[in-house]
């Protein structure tokens, strides 16, 4: 039997997934999925931000940064921000596992890979992309609705960003890892 070489698509899933996983990851634990500034009767250079977890603030001028602040606002009962608390660390849980079963489907080592276990890790990997996908999208729809002091400036900061990126890599490596199921197929 001569080797086989890992078909590309394969590699290409299999170094998206732990991309993905790793901006997820920040993504969610980070507290930065929106800035509020410019709050009224407040020093001009505080910045609050908004995670899914928690709430920091921040002072520009002396960068002294303190979290764990109160929700007076009920920021957390809001249903985005729920959402986001139970889907993305499904998602990732999700993308972990599909990153264990790609790793042993592709298996660079061996002759030939184990196409049914790569084309399912892609299938994983593609259901945590789109479980990481309706929560950013949804928050991101909802940026400006959920409560904020009023008068002050919103803006999507980079946790979100992250989780954006993140699930496209995942969806986009899923996809990849998907196609070795093509393989599977007997010819006709």
């Amino acid at each position: 039997c001569r080797a086989m070489r890992t078909p590309a698509s394969m590699i290409v899933g299999l170094v998206m997934c732990p991309c993905g996983l790793l901006l997820t990851l920040t993504g969610t634990l980070a507290p930065a999925w929106r800035q509020v500034s410019g709050i009224p009767d407040q020093p001009s250079d505080l910045v609050l931000e908004q995670g899914i977890w928690e709430v920091c603030s921040e002072r520009q001028s002396s960068h002294a940064r303190s979290c764990g602040q109160v929700d007076e606002l009920g920021y957390f009962q809001q249903v985005p921000v729920r959402v986001a608390q139970g889907m993305m660390p499904t998602a990732l849980a999700l993308a972990l596992l599909a990153l264990v079963a790609a790793a042993l489907g592709v298996r660079c080592w061996r002759q030939e890979p184990r196409r049914p276990l790569a084309g399912a890790a892609g299938l994983v990997l593609l259901l945590a992309g789109l479980l990481s996908l309706v929560p950013t999208s949804w928050y991101t729809h909802e940026l400006w609705a959920l409560p904020a002091p009023h008068g002050s400036t919103l803006v999507a900061s980079y946790s979100l960003v992250l989780s954006y990126l993140g699930s496209c890599l995942h969806i986009v490596g899923g996809l990849a890892l998907a196609l070795s199921l093509y393989h599977c197929c007997p010819e006709r």
